[in-house]
């Protein structure tokens, strides 16, 4: 099973002709099951601060991240905005939210997105910093940041190698692996499950070969796509936060 990426109600900074805010647009009202429940678990705490929680930005199509993208090396965007392959907010874990809602300071905000699973992008809680709004809910991808940060992977940077992981598992394409899209989301995966097997790169060797065996996962080359399927039950048994579908 992949990743789940479900409906999110959410207030947001946009507007109708009255000047009242509308819910994110459904477009990128999208998350994952443990960003859905961190969003809405923040929101209440936020608000028993005296604050709210309003979104500007959540999911982000490969389209969308592209013309960000775009937009910063243009200049008509000045915050930090990967190429696609390279956000979270393409895997449904990060979003951006207006900072002059929370009424609480940012230290204090950090605190109650940490409780939650969320956290800055940003080393420092200051607010005038370029990207302060922007935070994640990396669930096991953290997992793929800390391996690459250790140096276990050296093809990627950390949080692009974390970020890419998030977009394979909820099924969305990462350009970097071509034709190896299942083969990198296999690998991903085995390093969210405690593997060591080098780089994700797309390229099944002997490392990423040995840890689908001793998960008991049967190699089959011919059968990329079940042996993608058994690395992702085990995910779902290992992590079932992150495939729990909310109750409408």
């Amino acid at each position: 099973m992949k990743t789940p990426l479900v409906t999110t109600n959410i207030v947001s900074i946009y507007k109708n002709k009255l000047g009242d805010l509308l819910p994110l647009p459904a477009y990128m009202a999208k998350c994952t099951p443990d960003m859905h429940a961190a969003i809405f678990d923040i929101a209440t705490d936020l608000a028993q601060a005296g604050g709210r929680l309003i979104l500007s930005d959540l999911f982000r199509s490969y389209e969308m991240q592209a013309q960000s993208h775009s937009d910063y090396i243009s200049g008509k965007k000045k915050a930090f905005s990967p190429a696609p392959g390279g956000s979270f907010h393409e895997a449904g874990r990060a979003f951006d939210l207006d900072l002059s809602a929370i009424k609480v300071s940012l230290a204090d905000f950090w605190q109650i997105a940490a409780a939650h699973g969320v956290r800055p992008i940003i080393d420092k809680p200051v607010a005038s910093k370029s990207e302060a709004w922007h935070f994640d809910c990396r669930g096991s991808h953290q997992i793929v940041y800390d391996y690459y940060q250790a140096g276990k992977g050296n093809n990627l940077k950390p949080y692009t190698a974390a970020a890419a992981s998030g977009i394979l598992a909820a099924g969305i394409r990462v350009d970097y692996f071509g034709a190896n899209q299942a083969q990198a989301a296999i690998q991903s995966g085995l390093i969210r499950l405690g593997k060591t097997i080098g780089n994700i790169d797309g390229q099944i060797g002997h490392k990423t070969q040995t840890a689908l065996t001793e998960l008991g996962v049967t190699f089959d080359l011919l059968k990329v796509n079940d042996m993608l399927l058994q690395v992702e039950n085990l995910l779902q048994q290992k992590f079932p936060k992150e495939f729990s579908v909310p109750m409408v």
